[in-house]
């Protein structure tokens, strides 16, 4: 019986306690809501609205204003009655259909976004009502927690208590922001359409009844006008689900042709910088953060830069418009040590509307680079233990092993015309085609891929659409991306996060953000070296650029340089670099239509990029790229720039002439020769379109690819003879002075070191393509020579200088070189 009496009072005292805390819990929640009562606004007057302070972007010095975000709420009160009644019902459809049925909430949707806000652990849906939204609007911070929430559902509670259906909805249209500082529906008319409400098409109300959810986001001037459109034929099948307006006009309304007005952006500098630095900022922040925040910014532009590339930019458009019918260009200017955009002109003018100039073509242009992507090819290879001296035989090529006609790849060069064995580094440099294909089959093409993504491109994912013409710019690439990669170059595989931001301070000067560099390594450095190093080389890339190799030579600057045309025209590209910019350029036509008359990237693209560096490199110290270690050299003859190889066994010549997959295995290259060729699916292309060359090229072919004595590897010029292996006739002309782009003033020496296999019969100097100096009479077993002579002739602004030499056997080789005066 104690027993009992004890739990009976152990059990009181439990409901006591548990009473007690439930009573204090109703209080404490009573107090709560009874103080936030209190700290609510009064809804008296819905004119009163809280003062927006206004956000603005400078330059990188903060004295350059930019762009303010916010100036003055643009708006202008209509009567309800004569908002059209299309607008009111796409609205409606839009934010909340049942707002005529309902009361100021609603509490399926409250239920339905607290059920999603737990899931998720935050809150990411509110439910709310338009009488919710519109206190929310105007008296609350779009802050998302639960206080903030009963705030709006108190006051949209009073609201409704005070003002019918029709004043609240009215006053919802004429308050609502729509984006671009239009409050109200008259304001977005007028801003959107350069027309009152009242003469708005059904499917342009759509598109306002669609802006209220993100007016920023889906701002007509943006980056998703497509989502916009996508989001009001949305917005017109709900109208005609509720009934709101037939299939027959919701069809008509969706094949209307939206035109919108023309942004009027107040004073704005740098306008394609600018929206993309408050895209940004919004994604960071928050809109109503980076509207009304009144915060201070501070870019990385270089207002002064920004100048130049826009002046370039306009002239060089102007210019390619009447020479090749190209309306626009684009240049983005980067600072590869620390991933800072320093210029950004997205078109020749952003308010130009017949070159659709709004369009930024550098963040959001998807284009094919052409040969631009060629060196990030040859660095792969070059990991894969290729060298840059490594042969290749530029002559035509099936590359489709089919055997389809539908299905054949025969690259062609820019000039048409077919080399023989050249050197990557030539090819690279001289952007030759079909060996640059070659490299990428070598190379793999899904390690080219690899590299490039980690290089900064962000698009080329769908890897099934390129093929080995990805080289040649088979797929989509944004100017920003590219300049992103090359920056890696610069740094010598160093990606450094690109960065539009310095400083973000609020009104009171605290600091919310600030730059900081983010980085990483992606590559050795070795690999990215050896790319510098041929893309910097005046002498390596003279022959593609000819009379305007003047425009890639900046005294006493090592700049690299690669350029990339599509194959029809479409695109032309010029991006050049040093240790401490990173320039690109973009020309051709919005709208996607050719350039005539072969307006190609030195054509269109580098007179642009030469213009604005030759300007901006006044104001840099002479910097050079770190040079690369000596290539690591191997006993196969083409990986060491062997064309022709002739080992020498027990006294007998040997003479060999094949494909590089003769030599290597793809997959590991450095390793012993292929067991068996036929492995390759590509060898027996490669092979016969080399022996095809050589039998039309090559004097007394048929003595070439003999059998070889069994057991002797004659890749290894160390294990045949002690002599080693000779080349057939090798004529060699090294060490030319002076180089390509040097200035020289009259009279000047020209020098060079000439060595051959069969000994020397001629030497010939030509200035201009007139010959000035002969040597002749060597003895007959001399095989080098030191040729100087002093030119004291008079010369023109750019002048050809070239040196022929003659071997005993009659083989012949020349190089050249373009100085200036």
């Amino acid at each position: 019986m104690a027993k009992k009496h004890k739990k009976t009072r152990s059990f009181s005292k439990t409901f006591l306690m548990f009473f007690f805390l439930i009573l204090l819990s109703v209080i404490g929640v009573g107090v709560y809501v009874f103080l936030i009562i209190k700290s609510l606004p009064s809804l008296d007057n819905f004119n009163t609205r809280q003062i927006n302070q206004s956000t603005k972007l400078y330059d990188r010095t903060g004295q350059i204003l930019l762009y303010e975000l916010h100036g003055e709420e643009k708006r202008t009160i209509i009567p309800f009655e004569e908002i059209p009644k299309n607008l009111k019902l796409a609205t409606l459809a839009a934010e909340d259909a049942n707002f005529y049925n309902q009361p100021a909430f609603n509490w399926i949707a409250i239920i339905r976004a607290f059920l999603n806000n737990l899931k998720t652990g935050h809150i990411t849906q509110g439910g709310s009502t338009i009488s919710q939204q519109l206190v929310k609007s105007v008296f609350l911070s779009p802050e998302k927690t639960y206080t903030r929430k009963l705030k709006e559902l108190i006051l949209a509670i009073k609201l409704e208590s005070q003002y019918n259906k029709d004043e609240i909805f009215s006053f919802y249209l004429n308050q609502i922001p729509y984006g671009s500082n239009a409050y109200g529906v008259e304001a977005a008319s007028q801003t959107y359409f350069n027309k009152s409400v009242k003469a708005l098409s059904l499917a342009e109300m759509a598109i306002l009844a669609s802006l209220t959810k993100a007016p920023s986001y889906y701002s007509p001037w943006g980056l998703h006008v497509s989502e916009l459109l996508e989001r009001k034929n949305r917005i017109l099948d709900r109208m005609t689900e509720l009934g709101f307006i037939t299939e027959a006009q919701s069809s008509a309304a969706k094949k209307e042709d939206i035109d919108f007005a023309p942004p009027s952006l107040g004073a704005i500098k740098a306008p394609h910088f600018s929206l993309f630095v408050k895209e940004y900022l919004i994604n960071r922040f928050g809109e109503n953060m980076i509207i009304n925040g009144g915060l201070k910014i501070t870019t990385t532009l270089d207002w002064n830069l920004q100048q130049l590339a826009e002046r370039v930019i306009a002239l060089g458009a102007k210019r390619n418009e009447e020479l090749y019918a190209s309306k626009n260009a684009a240049m983005l200017v980067q600072d590869p040590k620390t991933g800072q955009i320093l210029a950004l002109t997205g078109s020749r003018n952003y308010f130009d509307q017949e070159i659709d100039g709004n369009f930024n073509v550098v963040t959001q242009g998807l284009r094919q680079p052409g040969s631009a992507l060629k060196p990030f090819v040859y660095l792969t290879a070059f990991q894969k233990g290729f060298s840059p001296k490594t042969i290749l035989y530029d002559v035509q090529t099936e590359f489709d092993t089919r055997n389809n006609p539908e299905t054949s790849y025969q690259p062609q060069n820019f000039d048409g015309k077919f080399r023989g064995p050249v050197s990557m580094e030539q090819a690279l440099a001289q952007s030759i085609n079909v060996p640059a294909v070659k490299t990428l089959y070598l190379a793999g093409f899904d390690d080219v891929l690899r590299n490039l993504h980690a290089f900064g491109i962000s698009t080329l994912k769908e890897r099934w659409r390129y093929g080995l013409s990805l080289t040649l710019g088979g797929g989509e690439v944004k100017l920003i991306d590219l300049i992103n990669a090359y920056g890696v170059l610069s740094q010598n595989g160093v990606l450094h996060e690109q960065s539009l931001v310095l400083k973000v301070e609020n009104s009171k000067n605290d600091i919310l953000d600030e730059y900081q560099d983010k980085n990483k390594r992606v590559i050795d450095p070795s690999y990215p070296k050896l790319i510098n190093q041929i893309l910097s080389d005046i002498d390596l890339r003279a022959p593609l650029y000819e009379n305007s190799l003047s425009l890639t030579i900046f005294p006493d600057h090592e700049v690299a340089l690669k350029t990339g045309t599509t194959e029809d025209y479409r695109d032309a590209w010029a991006i050049g670099y040093t240790p401490s910019l990173v320039i690109g350029v973009w020309a051709g036509n919005n709208d996607n239509a050719p350039m005539q008359r072969k307006g190609s990237s030195i054509l269109a693209a580098v007179p642009i990029w030469s213009d604005f560096l030759k300007e901006v490199l006044k104001k840099y110290p002479p910097e050079t790229f770190e040079k690369p270690d000596p290539p690591f050299r191997s006993s196969k003859p083409m990986l060491n720039g062997l064309g022709e190889f002739v080992p020498l066994i027990d006294g007998k010549q040997y003479p060999q002439i094949h494909s590089i997959l003769f030599y290597v295995d793809k997959n590991n290259p450095l390793g012993p020769l292929p067991d068996d060729l036929n492995n390759d699916l590509a060898f027996e292309n490669w092979e016969k379109a080399v022996l095809d060359w050589a039998r039309l090229n090559i004097p007394n072919f048929y003595q070439y690819n003999l059998p070889i004595p069994k057991n002797i590897d004659f890749t290894n010029i160390n294990t045949i003879d002690p002599e080693g292996a000779v080349l057939s006739d090798s004529v060699i002309i090294e060490n030319l002075k002076p180089k390509t782009g040097s200035f020289v003033n009259v009279p000047f020496s020209v020098k060079a070191d000439i060595q051959t296999s069969k000994g020397l019969e001629k030497i010939e100097l030509f200035l201009n393509r007139e010959l000035i100096n002969s040597v002749v009479g060597f003895a007959n077993n001399q095989t080098g020579y030191s040729f100087v002579f002093t030119i004291n002739k008079n010369l023109e602004p750019q002048n050809l200088l070239e040196i022929k030499v003659k071997s005993r056997s009659g083989k012949e080789t020349n190089v050249s070189t373009i100085i200036f005066h």
